[in-house]
């Protein structure tokens, strides 16, 4: 990065520092929080969205897709979430690339399943072969994304549903009683009025989210703990310019520091919001803020 770090072997203290907290890895570790907040600002409303999908599914009037909610809420929240990790991005993948062998190679003769192995045809590879860097990343991101969507998504079902049953229901009937449809009584009356129920546990939700992203070193995505690891190991002056002993409690403590940070000002955020939504409702919240008026 800079001019005088041709030569590390030469440097010694804040200069030394400074080449070795610039270094093309280094860089890529600055990165991978950048990735992080991205993955965590895509994930979060999929996740909700999901969620939404699954607790409107569970109140549904039709048995079959009522089914579907209760049992993808059930399943997901029973299994450990790195188990469903580990094993749904491996099935998920696999199954896309299995569709693509039986479309785009339909003379292959040899099996799928060649004892431990998955082989498919050349063509059916994702991403392929000679694919850019740039595409094998977004393909394993979009893999964590969903993952964790699906994950997330199950508990948030879970906390709307509840919250939507929190709704009390004259307000429903009166709704109805005005000549409203199904649809309009959940568009007009029951959603606004059922965040102020599901915020508290979707609140929740957000800091396990926040905690839950070292999972994607599972996943294949070099987060910020990946880096952390690689950068802290000891280095021996055999196979690097910058030599340095286990420097790992010093990377995981500056991530200490930077989740100790983001969760706060997640609380500040959600506490404002909460306060927002609850202003003028007939709930605990609301009845404390017309005291404190």
């Amino acid at each position: 990065m800079f001019a005088y770090c041709t030569d590390p072997a030469s440097l010694d203290g804040l200069a030394w520092l400074s080449c070795y907290l610039t270094t093309g890895k280094h860089m890529n570790f600055y990165w991978s929080f950048g990735t992080v907040l991205l993955l965590l600002a895509i994930t979060a409303p999929t996740a909700l969205l999901f969620g939404y999908a699954g607790a409107s599914a569970a109140r549904s009037t039709l048995a079959p897709l009522r089914w579907f909610g209760q049992i993808y809420m059930a399943i997901v929240r029973s299994v450990p979430d790195i188990v469903f990790f580990l094993f749904f991005v491996i099935a998920l993948d696999q199954g896309i690339e299995y569709l693509r062998h039986v479309t785009l190679c339909p003379d292959w003769d040899q099996p799928v399943r060649q004892g431990n192995d998955f082989v498919v045809c050349t063509a059916a590879k994702m991403p392929l072969g000679n694919a850019p860097q740039w595409m094998h990343e977004i393909y394993g991101a979009g893999l964590a994304v969903l993952t964790f969507a699906l994950v997330f998504g199950a508990f948030a079902a879970n906390v709307l549903f509840g919250a939507m049953r929190a709704v009390p229901r004259a307000q429903l009937e009166t709704a109805e009683a005005y000549g409203m449809t199904r649809r309009q009584v959940t568009r007009r009356v029951l959603v606004p009025q059922m965040w102020v129920y599901a915020l508290p546990g979707l609140s929740n939700l957000w800091m396990v989210l926040i905690k839950a992203t070292p999972l994607l070193f599972l996943l294949g995505v070099e987060d910020i703990v990946y880096w952390a690891r690689e950068l802290g190991g000891t280095k021996s002056p055999r196979f690097t310019d910058y030599p340095h002993g286990d420097w790992r409690v010093y990377y995981f403590g500056f991530l200490l520091l930077f989740y100790l940070a983001f969760t706060k000002i997640s609380e500040v955020v959600l506490s404002r919001l909460m306060a927002r939504l609850t202003l003028g409702q007939a709930t605990a919240g609301g009845e404390a803020q017309r005291k404190a008026a």
